[in-house]
């Protein structure tokens, strides 16, 4: 697959640099990145959008989240990408795996905790609402702060499911695809 957009080339506007820097830690950014350094502000903007900080929710929490909605986006590059990264810290197995990229929220490889993230995500993607029993199961298992970062974070990556997806962004190397 070609790129519809190329990315930048270093060297790389200093702030940008640093970014790039304290992201990828010693590795070649991805191509997602790259493409967005073609302008400062716009690459500057989408960092700020950013929640892979430590916030109010567990690393598997937010990569279910992450993964279950770029799956549901069809963008195999950020899905691969997040797969590669942070599946075996998250504690993925390979049934998870598979399930996040096309099972269901009621795959027997799921907890009921996992599930409802599962379960969020795919009523968020056909609806863009929450409906009020589904509501009242997060608020059970989540604080309110940790539920505005579960909307946020299914909201931020079906954005960037919009990119990868639009500008074409072929797979980064190493990183598995849906079929994997």
């Amino acid at each position: 697959m070609t790129a519809r957009i190329a990315p930048a080339e270093p060297p790389f506007a200093a702030g940008i640099q640093a970014s790039l820097d304290g992201l990828m830690r010693g590795k070649p950014p991805l191509r997602l990145f790259t493409t967005l350094a073609r302008d400062p502000r716009l690459f500057q903007k989408f960092f700020a959008g950013g929640l892979l900080d430590r916030g109010h929710l567990s690393l598997r929490q937010r990569e279910i989240v992450i993964a279950r909605t770029t799956a549901l986006c069809k963008s195999e590059y950020e899905w691969g990408v997040h797969i590669a990264l942070f599946a075996s810290h998250a504690g993925f197995d390979e049934a998870q795996v598979a399930s996040l990229a096309a099972g269901q929220a009621h795959d027997a490889c799921w907890a009921d905790e996992d599930r409802l993230l599962l379960v969020l995500c795919d009523m968020l993607h056909a609806e863009c609402d929450v409906d009020d029993a589904l509501w009242r199961s997060l608020q059970s298992a989540f604080s309110d702060e940790a539920i505005l970062e579960l909307l946020m974070l299914a909201g931020f990556y079906r954005t960037v499911s919009y990119l990868t997806n639009a500008l074409r962004l072929p797979a980064e190397p190493g990183t598995p695809g849906f079929a994997s």
